[in-house]
């Protein structure tokens, strides 16, 4: 049996189902495993996460009369989580279609300015904040067009360019939310520019670190985990790079319940645009392709986010978070009532629960369906989600070609 309890009442014996928080923060790459020593224990702790699911049939459980959340309970409250915020404002956009197609080109430009960039980094030179601006603008503008577009392909990376995309992604993400969030345009375009700068500092890590395919020695972690620092050391040194920009560097890995680092700031202590980083960062990482770890599902990761305790993010940025990209994210596999499965295609204008979906696949029979796209908020009443499926579960590998229409994932998107 699963159940949720707090790092605090971990002890040794007890069989580590999951961790309650992105593999990026705990060097345990591999969740799996029964803690039997002292030593893991308190690299846990260390760590910063708060809560873990720990499998009492392969393990120990808690002592009688300790409490514990189970799966059931759980599943229970994300929901809840989620539909406070099901209800999204009427926007005007452009067709996903006719965006997907522009914002593929723009991420090719992207990633090899944001290469270019990075790589004069490495060789000691300041960052050009004119170009970041262009660039930054291209973004911006395509995101107003049409948020899920770029939003989506950007999580297509591929393990070797997470670096580049992953800076790409996190500045979409940052302008959607900034939009979500009613502020002034030049705060958006601020927000943009600490998307793609805010993991600068891995510049400074060696790559055999940042790609390696197993668990991290402590020593590495530790290393890793300088990179805020050391991004906030390189932006110093550029001109023209504004105040914000510096602290959502410096601060994107806090946490509301002071967990987080490097200088474990609580609440309003984190700067608004520093919490938006946080969860900007994790849902593009938690999504993305590692040498370690294949991304979950972009529904699954918004599940999961909101399963993660309250002290993790900050909560109204969560919820707006979520309001930008969707419950059922572009690209998510769910299951119909009807039995059948598709492909999130993209949101409706009003309401978070009822996509378009590219239908593709009977549940029920286990065989290909001719694939019909088809919008859920005309079906009211007669179709709707009951699920999310993890591809991986299903063996489909190119389910992202489904919706986007692009190669598949063996070679890059974006060359």
């Amino acid at each position: 049996m699963l159940k949720r309890i707090a790092v605090a009442d971990l002890c040794l014996g007890m069989y580590i189902n999951e961790f309650c928080g992105s593999w990026m923060e705990h060097p345990f790459w591999k969740a799996k495993f029964v803690l039997d020593n002292h030593k893991d224990l308190q690299r846990i702790i260390d760590s910063g996460v708060d809560e873990v699911w720990i499998d009492t049939d392969r393990g120990l459980d808690l002592p009688a009369g300790q409490h514990a959340d189970s799966e059931a309970e759980v599943a229970a409250q994300v929901e809840a989580r989620l539909l406070e915020v099901a209800t999204a404002p009427t926007i005007t956009r452009s067709s996903m279609d006719e965006e997907v197609r522009r914002a593929h080109k723009l991420c090719g430009a992207a990633k090899q300015a944001v290469v270019a960039m990075f790589s004069e980094v490495r060789m000691g030179q300041a960052i050009d904040a004119a170009h970041v601006t262009e660039l930054v603008e291209e973004i911006s503008a395509s995101v107003l067009r049409n948020p899920n577009a770029l939003i989506s392909l950007a999580r297509l990376k591929n393990a070797d360019e997470y670096t580049y995309m992953h800076s790409v992604a996190v500045c979409a993400l940052m302008i959607a939310l900034a939009r979500q969030l009613g502020l002034a345009e030049a705060q958006v375009r601020d927000a943009g520019m600490a998307g793609l700068l805010h993991d600068i500092g891995k510049m400074l890590i060696p790559d055999a670190i940042l790609n390696k395919p197993d668990k991290l020695t402590d020593a590495e972690f530790a290393t890793v985990r300088t990179h805020p620092e050391a991004g906030d050391s390189i932006l110093q040194g550029s001109q023209n790079i504004s105040a914000m920009v510096l602290d959502v560097c410096l601060h994107h890995h806090e946490k509301v319940d002071g967990s987080g680092y490097p200088h474990h700031l609580k609440g309003d202590e984190i700067s608004l645009f520093a919490r938006m980083g946080a969860v900007c960062d994790v849902y593009d990482a938690i999504t993305s392709d590692r040498p370690y770890k294949r991304g979950w599902d972009p529904a699954e990761s918004i599940r999961k986010m909101a399963e993660w305790s309250k002290g993790h993010f900050d909560e109204a940025v969560f919820k707006a978070f979520v309001k930008s990209v969707g419950i059922y994210p572009t690209g998510s596999l769910v299951r119909l009532e009807s039995g059948r499965l598709g492909v999130v295609m993209d949101q409706h204008t009003t309401s978070l629960l009822t996509p378009r979906v590219k239908v593709f696949f009977s549940a029920k029979s286990k065989t290909p369906l001719p694939q019909q796209i088809i919008d859920l908020a005309k079906l009211v009443g007669r179709e709707k989600i009951i699920g999310r499926e993890s591809p991986e579960d299903w063996h489909f590998p190119h389910l992202d070609e489904l919706w986007s229409e692009l190669p598949s994932r063996k070679g890059s998107h974006f060359d």
